[in-house]
């Protein structure tokens, strides 16, 4: 993959998906000593970066006049909503496989797109059946991150985000199967040479950090619960993988920084953030702590759909009664 399939992502994206702004928090730039600029793709759409990867996707099919019958993905959730929402732009049925327990809102708002939602038990049976179906002929199946048109659409984001920001110094971004953060190094490096690329999973589901360490994919034994769903696949892909691994720097967040994040950034910025968007946080502090003061970074807020049950979880302890503390 290079830069150049991202930039024709981006020509097919332009009004099918939301150019999001960047904001930012005085009080948060005050505090790290550095300029943090937020990519909102919790503003998106559909609430989620995703859009973009199941944009560019089934745009590419039109271009090249093959228009399946029916849609086939898997997805734990954004990717659910955003394949629903593009195929019904689109005029063409869907069928979304996930888990029983996939986000409630998730689902909800999947359906409500006009797809047929089938739950598995297991993130592995739900994998599988979506191949099984995907055998159908006229059915084609948009898988969730692991293909050169879902990074290729994903990194639209940092793109958008590096153009408006005209300088960057370094790129945060969350890891689940990778798409995002490989389309995120793939337009910095073009975009921004200079700039790090840095990315952040969940402690609980590292798959990623120990493929990284190991140097081959490794994958994860069984499901996990995190705050940060969004995160939670069981292995990165053949395709994210080698661009990955060109990634400037890699952080394993625990459960209670996800939450400390989540409320304070819901706090800043006003808005409504998923846990998998504001795990990032807990790198960008490293980073601020140990880099000159007065750079400027962009995050990527990928999503902002949280069910109410994550964000009782989410809330069980109040961190906003004092100020953060960076160290």
């Amino acid at each position: 993959m290079t830069f150049d399939d991202i930039h024709q992502a981006s020509l097919r994206l332009i009004g099918k998906v939301s150019r999001t702004p960047l904001l930012e928090s005085t009080r948060l730039n005050q505090w790290l000593g550095q300029r943090i600029l937020f990519k909102t793709e919790c503003l998106q759409t559909t609430g989620a970066f995703k859009l973009r990867g199941a944009t560019n996707f089934i745009a590419s099919l039109q271009e090249q006049g093959n228009i399946p019958r029916h849609i086939v993905a898997n997805s734990s959730g954004n990717h659910a909503q955003a394949v629903a929402y593009a195929a019904s732009q689109a005029g063409i049925p869907v069928t979304i496989f996930s888990t029983k327990n996939i986000s409630e809102v998730k689902a909800a708002a999947t359906e409500d797109y006009g797809a047929e939602l089938r739950l598995y038990a297991t993130r592995p049976e739900a994998d599988e059946a979506v191949k099984q179906a995907a055998k159908q002929e006229g059915v084609v199946w948009i898988p969730p991150f692991n293909h050169p048109l879902i990074v290729a659409g994903q990194g639209t984001a940092t793109l958008e985000a590096i153009q408006d920001a005209d300088h960057v110094d370094a790129v945060f971004a969350p890891c689940g199967g990778g798409g995002l953060l490989s389309g995120s190094l793939l337009a910095t490096r073009h975009l921004a040479p200079h700039a790090k690329v840095i990315g952040a999973e969940p402690l609980l589901v590292n798959d990623a950090a120990r493929s990284l360490q190991s140097g081959v994919i490794e994958s994860l034994s069984g499901p996990v619960s995190t705050l940060a769903d969004g995160a939670a696949t069981p292995s990165v892909g053949d395709v994210t993988f080698p661009i990955l691994q060109q990634l400037d720097d890699f952080y394993e967040v625990n459960e209670q920084q996800i939450a400390y994040w989540t409320q304070w950034l819901q706090h800043l910025l006003k808005l409504h953030v998923e846990p998998t968007s504001a795990m990032s946080m807990a790198a960008v502090a490293a980073w601020a702590v140990n880099s000159p003061k007065g750079q400027t970074a962009v995050v990527i807020l990928s999503g902002g759909n949280i069910s109410k049950a994550t964000m009782t979880k989410v809330w069980d302890t109040d961190y906003l009664l004092q100020p953060p503390i960076i160290e």
